[in-house]
């Protein structure tokens, strides 16, 4: 019996796939139709920026069909072309009226997230996927209008072509800086996932690849896991200070590794440093767990429950942190910091706060303490010098003229801004714009990397779970933007798009616009704002060539 080709099945030819361009601002399903995928104008991006789109693929027929694509261009134009992969969501994220969300009709089902090193896919019956071609311009990009070329081939067809017009600015944008944007990198997740060791020789190169990658889509601001993070349940020990307790009860530090990851920091990009909290979470009720070894959970320097500003604690801290800011003097990383009391206290831990951080005070008065903390309380006694509210509560300090950057974590939901696997794309392209019209001063937010189930050390598989396996406490897509790919980080569309944000962001403070600019105006909130059609802010200030 007779095998069919690959390019017919049995009697049946294989019809020709159906094309088209997108913008990087809608999602591509599974059953997209093509008719309602708009073809872009000029895309536009800045010199020494990024920009992207996409090129979905539809096919017809009732037989799979093995699409290749490949990706040119002229000029100085840098292009790289990946695969949108799949991820299953079984439900839409809670507390949001459906016109907030995407994916209405096609959630449950899998929904395009993660960006795959492909350049090959198989369409199967009457299904559409898409490629997405990311541009990146340097300082020498010649303005003006660019051509870039996808071309596709399925199975043995012959190949197809599409050309996009880019628009490159006559604006160079500048690295973001003062303003920090932190996103908490977690090296346990690292160390679990691809079966590492702390801090050992073979971790140090999976976890630079991960901060060029953060660096990359404009994360400033660089965690430094000197103790192991007391967050999100109890961690598997990754701390980076070596600490020793002589037999005379005194403490011996080591910096080394420490260093080692400032020093990758720094050559990735990295302007700022964000060091962990020194009480737990929710309540400062506690010291942290300090660990003589990461192989040996046993070497705690004193018990979990040990009261926050417990005499054994204050001692340690008091032999510590003229060390430390030694350190960082020596490193050149004092002023570029930012270190935390505790994540999130209430208004029934402002006493506990008070007196853990009147001990920092007493006896680190150099140190600058920034926390995710929303009740205005905090700000108005001056508890912390860098409030940390959520974009929820972030107008009750801009009301009251205290400085303050901003966060989400899980929520708020609804009309706000989030990123979440079912936020409309242009939503999250308005988070910079967001954040220069409101007056936030940084941005923090909690995942980066957090392939766990919730509070525990149990790994979820990124591709198939994406809640903590606690929906909907914890809405889909909120605990990461990057997949763990072989030997590094695979980005999400909600991570690029993000990143296209952030220079936005970039480009609004470089070019000194108003935030009274009536392309501003609209934006009324966090949670207030017109997102349909966020035009390029080079629109505005970029004339063009």
């Amino acid at each position: 019996m007779s095998m069919p080709t690959p390019t017919s099945y049995g009697d049946s030819p294989l019809p020709d796939i159906e094309i088209a361009l997108t913008d990087s601002l809608r999602r591509i399903y599974p059953r997209t139709k093509l008719e309602d995928v708009e073809n872009p104008e000029a895309i536009l991006i800045p010199r020494n920026g990024i920009a992207s789109f996409q090129v979905a693929i539809h096919n017809p027929g009732a037989e799979a069909v093995r699409v290749s694509a490949s990706v040119s261009a002229d000029g100085e134009l840098g292009t790289r072309l990946r695969l949108v992969g799949l991820v299953p969501m079984p439900h839409h994220n809670t507390a949001t009226p459906m016109d907030e969300l995407d994916g209405v009709g096609h959630v449950p089902g899998f929904v395009p997230d993660p960006l795959l090193d492909n350049h090959e896919t198989t369409l199967g019956p009457f299904e559409t996927q898409a490629f997405w071609i990311s541009l990146r311009t340097g300082s020498d990009t010649p303005a003006g209008l660019h051509n870039v070329q996808v071309s596709l081939e399925a199975d043995d067809g012959p190949k197809r072509t599409l050309d996009a017009s880019v628009r490159v600015a006559d604006l160079t944008v500048e690295p973001l800086s003062d303003f920090p944007i932190t996103h908490w990198f977690y090296a346990d997740a690292l160390c679990d996932w691809y079966g590492l060791e702390a801090f050992e020789s073979s971790f140090w190169p999976v976890a630079e690849r991960f901060m060029q990658d953060l660096v990359g889509h404009y994360g400033t601001c660089q965690y430094v896991p000197l103790f192991t993070p007391p967050t999100d349940g109890i961690k598997r020990p990754t701390q980076l200070l070596g600490v020793r307790r002589r037999s005379d009860g005194s403490y011996a530090f080591d910096f080394a590794d420490v260093k080692r990851w400032l020093q990758i920091a720094r050559q990735c990009g990295a302007q700022f440093y964000e060091w962990p909290h020194l009480f737990t979470q929710w309540g400062v009720e506690h010291a942290i767990r300090v660990y003589e070894s990461n192989a040996n959970e046993d070497s705690l320097l004193w018990a979990p429950d040990t009261p926050a500003t417990a005499p054994i604690y204050r001692e340690f801290l008091q032999a510590l942190l003229p060390e430390l800011r030694a350190f960082l003097e020596e490193e050149g990383a004092l002023n570029c910091s930012f270190f935390h009391v505790s994540d999130e206290p209430g208004l029934q831990h402002i006493e506990n706060y008070r007196a853990a951080r009147e001990m920092l005070r007493e006896l680190a008065p150099w140190m600058k303490v920034c926390d995710a903390l929303s009740e205005i309380e905090f700000g108005r006694l001056g508890l912390t010098d860098i409030p940390i509210p959520s974009i929820g509560a972030a107008h009750k300090y801009a009301e009251a003229g205290i400085p303050a950057w901003t966060y989400f974590c899980c929520g708020p939901r609804g009309r706000y801004l989030n990123r979440l696997l079912d936020t409309p794309l242009a939503k999250i392209r308005m988070s910079g714009r967001l954040m220069h019209r409101l007056g936030a001063q940084g941005f923090l937010h909690w995942g980066y990397n957090y392939w766990y189930r919730s509070q525990s050390r149990e790994l979820i598989d990124p591709y198939a779970e994406s809640a903590g396996g606690v929906w909907p406490r914890w809405p889909y897509g909120d605990p990461f933007v990057v997949y763990p790919g072989p030997d590094g980080p695979i980005a999400s569309v909600r991570w690029e798009v993000w990143a296209e944000a952030m220079q936005d962001l970039a480009i609004l403070r470089q070019a000194a616009v108003s935030p009274e600019h009536p392309e501003l105006a609209g934006i009324e909130g966090y949670g207030a704002f017109e997102w349909s059609n966020p035009a390029s802010p080079l629109d505005w200030v970029a004339p063009r060539q």
